[in-house]
C-alpha cells in the first residue's frame, strides 16, 4: 500500500470518537451458572448503564435484564462483586443483583417469570447515602443471600460501617432493615463477603482498618459457623498491617488458600486448619517473583479459583498476566497459549474448564475458556470484533527506562502508526505521556482504542508504570510511600524525556495527560517540571489537605497517609505537594475534565484550581459533565472528552484539524 508523507499529528483516521465511546470498558464480573456463563458488560450507548449478560448452552447471548436496569454496586465506591445466581433444576436460575440509581439488592428468575419485574430483597435507607450490598453468595439451603452490607449512619463520608449480613430471599427485608441478619459480632472498618468451607463449618474473609490500603495490610479472619447461621469465635489467622492478602478461598479438601505478599510478592499459599481452628503449615504453592494477586480496589475479585479435580486455576505474572493452571502437589504451572497479556481478576471454573476475561495489544477484553484437559483456549462470549482494520492498531513496545538514582521505570510505547501515512523525513513526532489512575494500579498492555485515536493520527502514546505501581512486587510498589508527587512527576518526565532523547518523540511538542491520580500526577507535573508543552487533567485530586479531611470517601480517607504521610505530622508536606497550591507556577495550556456527580475526586477542587488560574494568562479550558462520576461511563461524554483533548494537542502542537470542534480557552 502506497503511503502519503504528511506531518505528524494532521493524519485522517477512521477512529473517531464516537467509535471509542462505543467500545469502551470491559466485560467483568465473571460466573458460571449451571451450564451458562453470565457476566456484567458495559453499555456507553445506553446511558453507561452495565448490563447483565448470559451465554446460553448453545453459545447465544442476550441481556437477563432490560434497560435501564444497571447492574453495579457502589461499596468502596469503586463496587464489588454486583451479582450472584443460583441455578436451580425447576424454573432455571434465580439471580440477585445490585441496582445502581437505588442500590438495592432485587431477585429475578428470568426463565420461570419471561418478562417480568425484578422484586427488591432490601430497603431504601433512610439516612445519608443509603444502603449499599456487595459480594453476594446466594445460599438457598438457607434461604439467604450473604453479602457485605456498607451501611451509612449520617450524612458525611466517614459515618459508614461495613458487615457481614445475611438478606432473606422471601423479600421480609424489602421494607425492614432490621430483618437484615448480622452474622458476626467481629468489627472492621472494611471487609470481603465470606467463604463458606466446602463443609459449610467455617467461614473466611478478609478485613483491614484505617489508615492502611488493603496492599498494605490486611487480615484473614476464620470463624466457625453455628446452625443458626451466625459466625461464632471469629479470629485473625493470617495477615497484619504489614502483609497484604486481597484473596482468601478454599480447596476442594477443605484447605484454606490465600495469596499473600509476605515474600514481596503476591503468591498463593494453602493451609491446613489445626485442631485449635487456626492455621497449621503454610505452604507456598508457587514460590516466585512475580504476582499471583494485585490491589483490592474492590470487593469479590478472583485471581485463583479451585478446580474440582485438585488443580487451581492463577492469574500470574509480572507487568503483563497469564492465566495457568497450577497443580499444587506437584507446583508445576501451565500457561493457556494465546495472544493475551492481560488476565483481568475474575476467574470461574465449571468441571474441568476455566474461564476468564483477557486481552492483548491487537484484541479487547473478551471471555475466554480454557479446556484444562487439551490445554485449548478458546474466546467463547463478548467476542473482540475489529471495529477498524486492525492495519490501524499500532505495535506496542514494553521498555524499562532509567530513573533517577538508577532505578528503573517500567513504561509501554505506542508508537504513531497508519497504514497509509507516515511522517516528514527528519521531523519528530509529538507524544502524550499518560499516568494511570490509583495510583496503587497499573495500566494494562491491551488494545486501548483511545490510545490508537491518538497514534493512528500520528501522536505517539507512552503508559508509565510509575514507581508505586503494581504488577512488580512490594518493592516497587513501596517506592511510593510518602513520596507521592515526587516520584511518579519524576518517572513520567524520566520517560518523556528519554524518548526525546533518543529520538522516538519531539522535546518540544509532549503532553501529559491522567485521571484521578494520574489527573494529580499531570497536574504536580505542569506545575512542577518543564519537560511538557500541555497537559490533559481528568476527574484530578489537586488539594491533598482537603482530601484527606473529608473531601472525599471514606475508603480513601487516610490513604494519604501512606502517600504523603500523616496530615498532623507534615503538614508543610500536604501544601508542598498539592498543585492547587502551584497554580502560579503552570506556564502551558491544560484542559480540566470533570464530573459533577464524582464524589471521590469532587468538582469542588476542580473548580478551586480553576478560581487561581483565571487571570494569570495561561490558555485553559474546563469540561465538567452532570450526571458523570469518577470515571466516564455515557458515551456522550466520552466523545465529548476525548474530542477537546484531541483540539488541545492540535493547537498546542501546531496542527491543523478540522474533524474536531476547537477548544473555547479561558485565561
Amino acid at each position: 500500500m502506497a503511503t502519503t508523507t504528511a506531518a505528524y499529528g494532521t493524519w485522517p483516521s477512521p477512529v473517531d470518537a464516537g467509535l471509542t465511546a462505543a467500545h469502551d470498558g470491559r466485560p467483568d464480573h465473571l460466573g458460571a451458572v449451571g451450564d451458562e456463563l453470565w457476566w456484567t458488560e458495559p453499555r456507553p450507548t445506553e446511558g453507561g448503564r452495565r448490563a447483565l449478560v448470559r451465554r446460553r448452552a448453545d453459545g447465544t447471548e442476550e441481556s437477563v435484564l432490560p434497560a435501564p436496569w444497571n447492574v453495579r454496586s457502589r461499596v468502596l465506591e469503586y463496587g464489588g462483586l454486583p451479582w450472584a445466581a443460583a441455578d436451580r433444576p425447576v424454573g432455571g436460575p434465580l439471580v440477585v443483583f445490585c441496582h445502581l440509581p437505588d442500590q438495592r439488592l432485587y431477585v429475578h428468575e428470568p426463565d420461570a417469570a419471561p418478562g417480568g419485574a425484578p422484586r427488591p430483597l432490601t430497603p431504601l435507607s433512610p439516612v445519608g447515602e443509603g444502603l449499599r450490598w456487595a459480594d453476594p453468595v446466594i445460599h438457598q439451603d438457607r434461604g439467604e443471600v450473604w453479602c457485605v452490607l456498607e451501611e451509612y449512619t449520617g450524612p458525611a463520608p466517614a459515618d459508614v460501617r461495613r458487615v457481614l449480613v445475611a438478606v432473606p430471599l422471601d423479600g421480609s427485608a424489602a421494607e425492614d432493615r432490621e430483618a437484615v441478619r448480622e452474622l458476626s459480632d467481629e468489627r472492621h472498618r472494611f471487609v470481603t463477603g465470606p467463604r463458606l468451607s466446602p463443609d459449610g463449618r467455617r467461614a473466611a474473609w478478609i478485613a483491614w482498618d484505617h489508615p492502611r490500603m488493603p496492599w498494605d495490610g490486611t487480615e484473614v479472619l476464620l470463624a466457625e459457623v453455628g446452625p443458626d447461621g451466625t459466625f461464632r469465635d471469629a479470629r485473625t489467622v493470617a495477615g497484619g498491617t504489614a502483609e497484604s492478602i486481597p484473596q482468601v478461598g478454599w480447596d476442594t479438601a477443605g484447605r484454606l488458600l490465600l495469596v499473600s505478599d509476605r515474600t514481596g510478592w503476591w503468591n498463593l499459599y494453602r493451609a491446613d486448619i489445626g485442631t485449635d481452628g487456626g492455621l497449621g503449615r503454610q505452604t507456598a504453592l508457587c514460590p516466585r517473583a512475580e504476582e499471583f494477586g494485585g490491589a483490592l480496589w474492590r470487593t469479590g475479585l478472583t485471581w485463583f479459583t479451585p478446580l474440582e479435580n485438585g488443580l487451581i486455576a492463577v492469574v500470574h505474572g509480572k507487568g503483563t498476566t497469564a492465566l495457568g493452571i497450577l497443580d499444587p502437589e506437584r507446583g508445576t504451572l501451565a500457561d493457556a497459549a494465546g495472544p493475551w497479556t492481560d488476565w483481568a481478576p475474575t476467574l470461574t471454573a465449571h468441571g474441568t474448564r476455566v474461564v476468564g476475561v483477557a486481552a492483548g495489544p491487537r484484541t479487547s477484553y473478551e471471555i475466554v475458556e480454557l479446556d484444562t484437559r487439551t490445554g485449548r483456549a478458546r474466546v467463547v462470549g463478548a467476542r473482540h470484533a475489529d471495529a477498524v482494520d486492525p492495519a490501524h492498531y499500532t505495535a506496542p513496545r514494553l521498555r524499562t527506562f532509567p530513573g533517577p538514582g538508577g532505578r528503573e521505570i517500567h513504561a509501554h510505547v505506542h508508537p504513531p502508526h497508519h497504514p497509509g501515512f507516515t511522517g516528514p523525513e527528519g521531523e519528530l513526532p509529538p507524544y502524550v505521556i499518560r499516568a494511570h489512575g490509583g495510583p496503587t494500579g497499573h495500566a494494562p498492555l491491551v488494545l486501548d482504542l483511545e490510545v490508537t485515536y491518538f497514534t493512528s493520527r500520528g501522536i505517539g502514546v507512552a503508559v508509565v508504570d510509575y514507581g508505586g505501581s503494581t504488577g512488580y512486587g512490594r518493592e516497587y510498589r513501596e517506592r511510593l510511600r510518602e513520596q507521592w508527587g515526587v516520584v511518579d512527576v519524576e518517572d513520567c518526565a524520566a520517560v518523556a524525556t528519554a524518548l526525546a532523547a533518543e529520538g522516538t518523540a519531539d522535546p518540544a511538542r509532549l503532553a501529559v495527560r491522567g485521571g484521578s491520580a494520574g489527573g494529580f500526577t499531570t497536574a504536580a507535573s505542569l506545575a512542577t517540571t518543564d519537560v511538557y508543552a500541555c497537559g490533559t487533567i481528568v476527574y484530578p485530586v489537586l488539594d491533598l489537605r482537603a482530601w484527606a479531611t473529608g473531601e472525599t470517601h471514606d475508603f480513601e480517607s487516610r490513604y494519604v497517609d501512606g502517600l504523603v504521610g500523616p496530615l498532623d505530622e507534615m503538614p508543610a508536606r500536604y501544601k508542598e505537594r498539592s498543585p492547587i497550591e502551584h497554580v502560579d507556577r503552570i506556564t502551558v495550556p491544560f484542559l480540566l475534565l470533570q464530573g459533577l456527580a464524582d464524589v471521590i475526586c469532587p468538582p469542588a477542587q476542580a473548580e478551586r484550581f480553576l478560581a487561581r488560574a483565571a487571570g494569570r494568562g495561561v490558555p485553559h479550558a474546563y469540561l465538567a459533565f452532570e450526571g458523570e462520576g469518577h470515571g466516564f461511563r455515557e458515551a456522550d461524554t466520552m466523545v465529548r472528552a476525548l474530542e477537546a483533548e484531541l483540539s488541545l494537542y492540535a493547537k498546542t502542537f501546531g496542527v491543523d484539524r478540522d474533524d474536531v470542534p476547537e477548544l473555547e480557552y479561558r485565561t
